[in-house]
């Protein structure tokens, strides 16, 4: 590849938690959060050993929740390496005022957690009608939304992009679809009936290349797949360190090992170009 390997999807936590204490979501914090907490400055050090040379910080909703000060303050400390991601309560009434609040910090995309470590199941507000606002915010603001989310998120998702068609979504972890069945991989219809959604991006990360090869799934089937539905352009890589046990050397090795099938033009797309259309900060 000829560009640089840009990270959609890290997680940074403080060491000074008087300074930017924990408030996790649903009041219990990730496991991942306690035993391997990676600070910016560590980060750093970890992705220039991985040849990572850019970065989208995501809040640790699981350890934060819905205060990104740290994401905040790492994004304004090294801003020609970083952009970031907020978290939100998009039901909350002042979600609008709150959204424009992080942005003016410095934070270029949003991020909503429907599902996950401490959350199982999949919460069932996103097309609740006191989102409503927040949504035509980042319609209106181009800011790009990430899901935390199960593909039974994906009739919601549906449902609000009728409402606000020009919304930008990218789905982290691909939604979590089932792999295993294999081709032509009907379990994950849902997934790929949002491919004729142009604003609609996908974030492949290691429980994705786990699973193309599980089961009936190989990498070149499924992977295959994504790229002939979605196109390369609508794909981009995202490490999930470190709540992923992985190093970030090997995160992006079974990533780049994963996807050794596909053209360059496409790979560089997925581990760079990408993440740059969706964050111009990082262009």
């Amino acid at each position: 590849m000829n560009v640089p390997i840009i990270d959609t999807h890290p997680h940074v936590i403080a060491a000074d938690t008087q300074r930017y204490p924990r408030a996790p979501l649903g009041g219990h914090q990730s496991d991942w959060s306690q035993k391997r907490p990676v600070g910016v400055e560590q980060l750093i050090a970890e992705q220039d050993r991985a040849g990572i040379r850019k970065a989208v910080l995501v809040q640790a909703s699981t350890c934060y929740g819905h205060d990104n000060s740290y994401v905040a303050d790492a994004v304004a400390a090294y801003p020609r390496r970083f952009t970031g991601v907020f978290s939100c309560d998009i039901l909350a009434a002042d979600a609008s005022e709150t959204m424009e609040c992080w942005m003016k910090r410095g934070l270029t995309g949003m991020r909503l957690f429907t599902t996950g470590s401490t959350m199982p199941g999949q919460a069932g507000w996103l097309d609740d009608p006191r989102s409503f606002r927040g949504w035509r915010t980042a319609q209106e603001s181009r800011l790009p939304v990430c899901l935390q989310m199960t593909a039974d998120g994906i009739p919601a998702v549906e449902r609000i992009l009728q409402r606000f068609p020009r919304l930008i979504l990218v789905l982290d972890h691909l939604a979590r679809p089932v792999q295993d069945d294999g081709p032509p991989y009907g379990a994950a219809d849902r997934l790929w009936r949002l491919a004729k959604r142009p604003g609609v991006f996908l974030k492949a990360t290691e429980r994705n290349f786990i699973g193309a090869t599980q089961g009936k799934a190989t990498p070149e089937s499924f992977f295959g797949r994504v790229v002939s539905e979605f196109g390369a352009s609508r794909v981009a890589w995202g490490s999930n360190f470190p709540a992923s046990e992985r190093s970030l050397p090997e995160l992006v090795a079974l990533a780049q090992e994963t996807l050794a099938f596909l053209p360059d033009t496409d790979r560089e797309w997925i581990f760079s170009r990408t993440a740059q259309t969706i964050y111009p900060a990082l262009a």
